[in-house]
């Protein structure tokens, strides 16, 4: 199984801000995260998800970058969130699980950060998840990798090879 880490868990009260890490966060089922403003169920982009190699790029590009600027809710180290399809399950530390659900994000407004860099990272590599197992999370917390099977596979067919 792939695994990474936590690294930041961030959150803001309005949206189009950058939001604020907190060191723990409580993670509500078909919801998101307790107090993010991006939080609901009425969608499937509910928590969003972004490597710290993707913010890293953006430092060497020369900005002054940190977790939660981007505004995604979990700053992730170790995955390669992009190469994730959708369906694919992400335990977040011992309690949470959440599905793939939208990889990338169109922009509607250019952000701050696009202006200063003239590029921004989260509408290619950041990734967002819907909420199947509520529970906590923490900074430094394991993140698990399970790929989804294909449909035969899940219906106890072989693989001819």
């Amino acid at each position: 199984m792939m695994k990474g880490y936590i690294v930041s868990i961030n959150i803001s009260e309005k949206k189009g801000e950058r939001k604020t890490p907190v060191h723990e966060a409580l993670v509500n089922e078909n919801f998101g995260i307790a107090g993010d403003a991006h939080a609901s169920s009425s969608w499937s982009r509910q928590v969003s998800l972004l490597a710290l190699e993707s913010i890293e790029k953006m430092r060497a590009m020369g900005l002054d970058v940190n977790p939660g600027d981007f505004a995604e809710n979990i700053t992730t180290r170790g995955l390669d969130l992009v190469s994730l399809s959708i369906g694919t399950r992400l335990h977040l530390g011992a309690e949470v699980v959440g599905e793939v659900s939208q990889i990338g994000k169109e922009c509607h407004t250019r952000c701050a950060i696009y202006y200063q860099a003239g590029d921004c990272v989260m509408p290619k590599e950041g990734i967002f998840i819907r909420v199947l197992t509520g529970g906590r999370i923490a900074d430094g917390d394991e993140i698990g990798v399970s790929l989804p099977q294909p449909a035969d596979d899940r219906a106890g067919g072989t693989e001819d090879l």
